[in-house]
């Protein structure tokens, strides 16, 4: 016998993988966290001077990171939105 469910509430969806990955690509989120990584791993090594400590150089990539998450935000919001316009 079938679970019966109480009017006014709809089953809820198993999370699926295909679910997640929906749900990351039309995330703003997830696009700054994407591009704060990105922009961390090409500008660090041209910023670190060569006698930085494994530390301050980790420090540094955090630091870039912050920073490109927080300058991406309208890229983010454009890419979320034409990616709504073409698979929604």
């Amino acid at each position: 016998m079938s679970k019966q469910v109480p009017m006014g509430k709809k089953p809820r969806r198993p999370k699926t993988a295909a679910y997640y990955l929906f749900y990351l690509l039309f995330s703003t989120d997830f696009w700054r966290i994407l591009m704060g990584v990105a922009v961390s791993i090409l500008a660090t090594p041209h910023l670190a001077p060569m006698d930085i400590s494994s530390a301050g150089r980790a420090m540094l990539y955090v630091m870039v990171a912050a920073i490109g998450w927080t300058i991406t935000a309208a890229p983010a919001r454009w890419i979320t939105r034409a990616m709504k316009k073409v698979i929604l």
